[in-house]
């Protein structure tokens, strides 16, 4: 795999796995069988029957017209099967974001505190694991799907071109240049506007929004001191971009982010930094999102607590996927992710 489970284990661009048409055609073929001989029948997806239909959407590739409620949604983008879970709705596809542990069930993508009641006793199929070079269409096919998602996604214009011969697909938002890029808030409008639940989906963004503005009002300490979010990983500190999800979230509670990470990460959400640019996270403060033992690796990296910030105890220490797991909810900013990821970013910048 490229990243480490303390990032997103988002592969860089590239083109989706080649798949013949006559397999794709042999999966299109599985999908018309009876609903008795269809995998996922059994895992209670639930219909958007609240939504307004028709809906037209517009997309990084074009524009998908959906034309009533979707039964059977498949989620290929890596948090977007959380959003579509806000609003009712359970995946029978979706992505693994993060590793399952080997013989583990279910899946720990199904169990974080902010999911595990909505997804219930449901185990949706997964289609691609972090890492792939691309999802499985022909067990996505298999699924029958009447509608696709894959906006928090890498997914390409042949990828897209594969999927959208399965189900209408919605790929990223028309906006975004840089891969996973857009503000959290228009990814979710984006999905809510799919599923035909637009009003509600503002609703939601505004009182997460709310929560934000909370934030930096209660806490007007926070506001011109300097920070970054990093991980450390392949032995490099690794900090975040700007407008990476957990530097939008840094920034959203009042800090001042690290912008100049930005112009050396190329257009990726995250860069590693030579010894020698230890300099762009020498900030007034520091969250690192990490598990334990990279966590304690680190720690003993000299040159990081040489920092001042780290001498001055400025540096919050957010487990990724262990424990409370308040970095994996950082780092998915989903609209169930979010008001848990908001309130123990705040804490852990406090002190608290």
């Amino acid at each position: 795999m490229l990243l480490h489970t303390t990032f997103r284990k988002r592969p860089r661009r590239r083109p989706a796995a080649l798949l013949s048409a006559a397999v794709l055609g042999a999966g299109l073929l599985a999908g018309c069988g009876s609903d008795d001989d269809t995998p996922g029948d059994d895992r209670g997806t639930t219909k958007a029957a609240a939504g307004a239909f028709p809906v037209t959407v517009e997309h990084a590739f074009g524009t998908t017209e959906i034309t009533e409620a979707p039964e059977r949604v498949v989620t290929v983008g890596y948090t977007d099967d959380q959003t579509v879970l806000a609003f009712g709705i359970k995946p029978v596809g979706m992505t693994d974001q993060y590793p399952n542990p080997a013989g583990r069930s279910p899946d720990i993508n199904t169990q974080w505190p902010w999911v595990k009641d909505k997804w219930g006793d449901t185990k949706p199929e997964v289609v691609m694991k972090n890492g792939d070079s691309g999802p499985n269409y022909e067990k996505i096919a298999a699924l029958r799907p009447d509608l696709i998602i894959a906006v928090y996604s890498e997914i390409d214009r042949a990828g897209y071109d594969k999927l959208s011969r399965i189900a209408p697909t919605v790929a990223r938002t028309k906006a975004e240049k840089e891969l996973f890029s857009a503000p959290w808030q228009d990814n979710a409008l984006h999905i809510a506007k799919a599923l035909g639940r637009a009003e509600e989906g503002e609703r939601r963004v505004k009182d997460i929004q709310a929560q934000l503005d909370r934030a930096e009002k209660d806490h007007p300490e926070f506001a011109g001191r300097t920070a970054v979010a990093l991980s450390w990983y392949e032995n490099s500190v690794a900090p975040f971009t700007s407008t990476d999800v957990r530097g939008r979230l840094v920034s959203g509670i009042g800090f001042t982010y690290q912008k100049k990470i930005d112009d050396i990460a190329d257009g990726s959400f995250y860069t590693k930094l030579s010894p020698e640019r230890l300099d762009l996270v020498d900030v007034d403060h520091i969250f690192v999102i990490n598990d334990k033992a990279d966590t304690e690796a680190l720690k003993k990296f000299e040159l990081f607590t040489n920092l001042d910030a780290v001498k001055q105890g400025n540096v919050s220490y957010l487990l990724d996927s262990e424990g409370p797991a308040v970095g994996a909810a950082i780092s998915q900013g989903t609209l169930l992710s979010m008001p848990y990821a908001v309130d123990e970013l705040v804490k852990s910048a406090a002190g608290r």
